[in-house]
């Protein structure tokens, strides 16, 4: 293991060994009856103590999964170089801060956060959390704020949805607890502990697997888009500039073949463009992309070209 993957993992499993629930009493003692070969006495200590055991990863409060989160990021941050140029990044964030009050979960335990990737893989990616992460070569591609604001729109819908916390294995969670609840953390034996962290590991992998090499399965980026659209909606940004993007990949995808990062991760654009065309013909009135946006937009590609 890597230096940057077990601090990732040592990371999240102490933060997660250290959690507490407000209602600990009532949930334990549900979840302890399930777990087989396990004594009173233990029971009460496990209870004692605080640890907040979970049959799913649904089920991890905002603030588990902001350090399952960070965790998974400390490993992209080990596959990408973060783009240093701070007028992007404040941009980037501030763009998010704004589509987030309207989303289907504009509040999470400590915010949206954003950086730029110094890549020129067309690629954004969306950790638990409220991570998410942009490439410069993506950028390179949007022609306007309102397409950028398409493209962040999607990831934080990926981020409301959960989608990120559905790619574990829910084999290696449930081994992961049961162990926990088997073996309080002040006695885990050095065995059970490095045990424990191949599972926890294991489990920010099946993230980190899904974010950058498989993807999401089309439900999944249905839904996102779905959000995104509404999100838009809500905040006054076009959906024009979504559409001009994923036609513009769509010609990218025509033109070159074998492409990485977007084109690997997300369904076919052709498809994606019937279904965002046809939700956007309900809408009614025509939302159309602000000149003083556009204004905003251009002076600050000027540092990224």
């Amino acid at each position: 293991m890597t230096n940057q993957r077990k601090i990732a993992v040592i990371f999240f499993l102490s933060c997660l060994l250290m959690a507490r629930c407000a209602s600990l009493k009532e949930e334990g003692q549900v979840i302890l009856s399930q777990v087989d070969q396990i004594s009173e006495k233990d029971k009460k200590l496990i209870t004692m103590t605080g640890e907040t055991l979970r049959t799913s990863f649904q089920d991890l409060t905002d603030e588990e999964e902001y350090y399952l989160g960070r965790s998974v990021s400390a490993l992209i941050l080990s596959r990408y170089k973060v783009w240093d140029n701070q007028n992007v990044t404040n941009y980037l964030n501030l763009l998010t801060q704004a589509l987030c009050l309207y989303s289907e979960r504009p509040e999470i335990f400590a915010g949206y956060h954003v950086l730029p990737l110094d890549s020129e893989e067309i690629n954004a990616l969306a950790a638990p959390g409220g991570f998410i992460f942009v490439t410069r070569g993506l950028l390179r591609l949007c022609l306007n704020e309102d397409t950028l604001a398409g493209i962040i729109a999607h990831e934080i819908g990926h981020i409301s949805a959960r989608h990120g916390l559905q790619a574990i294995k829910k084999s290696r969670l449930l081994e992961a607890f049961k162990l926990l609840a088997t073996e309080t953390a002040e006695r885990l034996a050095p065995d059970k502990m490095a045990q424990l962290t191949n599972l926890f590991e294991g489990a920010l992998d099946d993230i980190l697997i899904q974010l950058v090499e498989r993807g999401y399965d089309r439900r999944a980026e249905d839904e996102a888009d779905e959000l995104a659209l509404k999100t838009l909606k809500k905040a006054g940004y076009s959906p024009l500039g979504f559409v001009a993007f994923i036609e513009e990949l769509a010609r990218q995808k025509t033109k070159t073949s074998g492409l990485k990062g977007w084109f690997s991760t997300h369904p076919d654009p052709q498809e994606r463009l019937k279904k965002i065309k046809k939700e956007i013909s309900t809408w009614g009135k025509e939302i159309k992309i602000s000149p003083n946006r556009l204004v905003r937009f251009q002076k600050i590609t000027s540092t990224w070209k």
